[in-house]
């Protein structure tokens, strides 16, 4: 009898354990869906423009990733005798590509197309939502497949440039594009639950640690083999030569995340190239931190909020203020200042290492 009543506790206790991981699981993908299964564009009122670039042209196609949603792609060029193609990933939550039509300038007058695109979901391409980090390596592994068998766009070598969540998607790419000759990597990651992990540490402490196995095990689930590749994966099965760019106050993506990692098992490997800040943060770290035009707008925003007669934060008054905010940076903004803020000196050094690896 006494065998019997340990034998139902134990069950018991082993129903309630699974019942208790069970929703704990449950949980941790509930909260990653809230901030990674998403759908985002860029805030029209800010975005970057073509006119506001001198010579630069832009060629939109569209092209199908995995479950046949088409993505948007952009093929910019600015000049002649280009000697290689740049393909950009860009970064998370801000819409697709269009932040980074200053580097697509940038590469295209001195040398390169450039080819960008807005991932799954995100402004132009198709996608009711995201899904989930890997998607952008499976987005960009699509992108390059296509750039190499588009006859409209000529057969040049490849290099890759991402920041933040494009950073990570550029290296975990090398997995199944070994034949990229150079990637620079901004502010990026290693593995995919990095970006849960790394962004939630200061919301939920050392609780995320808890979580980040069963983000694992659902991107695994969900993704399988473009979750499971690291980007330290991706370098150890290319020859590309690597240039690692983080800064160490980057509360986004934490350093330790990025290039302390690669820093750590590279810094004797010629294929690497490492350069570390130490105060640009995350969002600023490719434009000239002399430049402060950004700051300007800030300020002269935060005046021009003190002039409003009603609550901004008040529910009620959500969509008169979206509508007056959009106008006031329609009628402000200097898109001159605006669209090229760059940090020409850190972009000499990305022309001079990408030049190189193709042989010009």
């Amino acid at each position: 009898m006494k065998k019997s009543k340990k034998k139902i506790i134990l069950i018991i206790l082993l129903v309630l354990i699974i019942l208790i991981i069970a929703g704990w699981w449950a949980f941790c993908v509930k909260m990653y869906n809230e901030n990674f299964n998403i759908s985002a564009d860029s805030y029209e009122p800010l975005m970057l423009r073509i006119e506001d670039f001198e010579g630069l042209k832009c060629t939109e196609y569209s092209f199908h990733s995995d479950k046949g949603q088409m993505l948007a792609g952009y093929l910019y060029s600015n000049g002649e005798n280009q000697h290689g193609i740049v393909i950009i990933s860009h970064g998370f939550g801000g819409g697709g590509h269009n932040s980074y039509m200053d580097v697509a300038d940038y590469f295209a007058k001195n040398g390169y197309y450039v080819f960008a695109y807005d991932a799954t979901a995100m402004d132009k391409s198709e996608g009711e939502s995201l899904g989930g980090v890997p998607q952008g390596v499976i987005d960009l592994d699509y992108a390059i497949s296509f750039v190499e068998s588009n006859d409209d766009i000529p057969d040049l070598p490849i290099v890759l440039f991402g920041h933040s969540w494009g950073g990570y998607c550029v290296s975990a790419v090398l997995n199944y594009h070994p034949e990229v000759r150079a990637v620079i990597e901004c502010s990026g990651f290693n593995s995919s639950p990095d970006m849960f992990e790394s962004g939630g540490k200061s919301q939920a402490g050392s609780v995320i640690y808890t979580m980040t196995p069963f983000i694992r095990i659902h991107e695994f689930i969900k993704y399988g083999k473009y979750a499971a590749n690291t980007a330290m994966d991706g370098f150890d099965i290319s020859d590309a030569n690597v240039m690692i760019v983080h800064s160490a106050d980057d509360k986004v993506i934490g350093i330790e995340y990025g290039l302390d990692k690669y820093y750590e098992k590279y810094k004797d490997d010629s294929r690497f190239s490492f350069i570390r800040f130490e105060d640009r943060g995350h969002n600023e770290i490719i434009n000239d931190p002399d430049n402060t035009y950004k700051d300007e707008l800030n300020g002269k925003f935060d005046e021009w909020l003190e002039t409003l007669d009603y609550d901004y934060n008040a529910a009620d008054n959500k969509e008169r203020f979206k509508e007056d905010k959009a106008k006031y940076y329609t009628e402000n903004l200097d898109h001159e200042k605006w669209s090229h803020r760059l940090d020409e000196d850190l972009f000499a050094q990305f022309l001079e290492f990408y030049d190189k690896q193709i042989g010009k």
